[in-house]
């Protein structure tokens, strides 16, 4: 009841006393030619308090309600003033509420029933009737301000609204895409090695050592990464730093497979293009670690002026047998989405008897 009433009986309340007070007031100040307030006067100056409290489901019976009342309470005789509170207010109600139309419709009745008693009771002073249209016109303009105020601030909040939501569905979808990332790379590189020591721990115990160490690092390394990007979850939660490039030396070691990495130039980068490049780079090597064990892989970055170019390519899997099954299929449509999110490219194929993976990453201009 209150959410849909809102203010109303309130108002209703606030205009009953303005009215009774003002009434009393007139009535004493305007005794010598105005009739003395009754009951009869009472009731009327009543009417608009309760068409306030109806107004939302009635906005056009109770603005005429008020308005004919207020007529009565004039032609019978009593002061000026106090039956003026409730009208005003239920025009100011419906424009404010986007009932326009109504309103001024309304409100031209009210300016012609007010100049009708005026002539009526012989005032014909042009003045008079150049006041009261004033009055009503002011009235309306009012709430014509206050309804674009209100709607303009509606619209802020609407898009303001919309834009957390945005960013809400983005940071969603940036989440799920390092969860992706981080999952897929360590648990890929697990299960390689794991099936590594499982085929080699007779034949070779010491090999089988190396990569079930390897394990134990990578599985570290997930439960780290997995609660740094959780973390943002939480509310006022510090945010560990997020993987860049200066950890590529320690991706590279625990890969999995024979890496060779070269760079070529070096420039700051900002943290979205670190993040995708570091992100690009492991999703190739665990591909690699999948899909050709065993081959020599190259890690390319070139830090040009405009661009940075991420070139990643084995050389194809060689006598070591194949461990590993086949992969989801969405690590390089996430590779290619990442950049693209930045307006850069990135292209993967077949390179020779193995696979190659380039992309390109724009830069902003370097300042000195």
């Amino acid at each position: 009841m209150r959410r849909k009433y809102g203010f109303d009986p309130y108002l209703a309340l606030i205009v009953a006393a303005a009215q009774f007070v003002i009434a009393k007031g007139a009535s004493y100040g305007q005794r010598f030619f105005r009739e003395p307030l009754d009951p009869y006067a009472y009731g009327l100056l009543l009417v608009g308090p309760l068409a306030i409290l109806l107004h939302r489901r009635f906005p056009l019976l109770t603005t005429a309600a008020t308005l004919a009342a207020n007529d009565l309470f004039l032609i019978g005789g009593y002061a000026y003033g106090p039956s003026f509170i409730s009208p005003a207010v239920l025009l100011f109600l419906l424009v404010t509420r986007g009932r326009r139309l109504m309103a001024w419709i309304m409100a031209g009745a009210t300016l012609v029933s007010f100049l009708a008693y005026a002539w009526l009771m012989g005032n014909r002073d042009l003045l008079h009737s150049v006041w009261i249209l004033t009055f009503i016109m002011l009235l309306m303009v009012l709430a014509e301000l206050v309804r674009i105020v209100r709607e303009r601030r509606a619209e802020r909040e609407r898009t303001a609204e919309e834009e957390a939501r945005r960013q809400a569905s983005e940071e969603r979808l940036t989440m799920a895409q390092e969860l992706h990332d981080v999952l897929a790379h360590n648990i890929s590189l697990i299960h390689v090695q794991a099936s590594t020591a499982l085929h080699l721990i007779d034949a070779n115990p010491e090999q089988a050592r190396t990569a079930l160490s390897t394990i134990k690092t990578a599985s570290k390394e997930v439960l780290g990464e997995m609660r740094s990007v959780l973390n943002v979850l939480r509310e006022g939660a510090p945010r560990a730093p997020t993987a860049g490039l200066d950890r590529l030396d320690e991706l590279v070691q625990r890969s999995g497979v024979k890496v060779t990495l070269k760079r070529v130039g070096s420039r700051p980068l900002p943290s979205q293009v670190e993040r995708a490049a570091y992100r690009i780079v492991q999703e190739s090597l665990t591909n690699a670690a999948r899909h050709a064990p065993g081959s020599d892989v190259t890690v390319r970055l070139e830090y040009a002026e405009h661009e940075l170019l991420i070139a990643v390519a084995d050389t194809g899997a060689t006598d070591v047998p194949l461990l590993s099954e086949a992969g989801s299929g969405n690590g390089i449509p996430g590779m290619r989405e990442r950049a693209s999110a930045l307006g850069g490219t990135l292209v993967a194929g077949p390179s020779g008897a193995g696979f190659q993976v380039e992309a390109r990453l724009p830069l902003p201009e370097e300042t000195p």
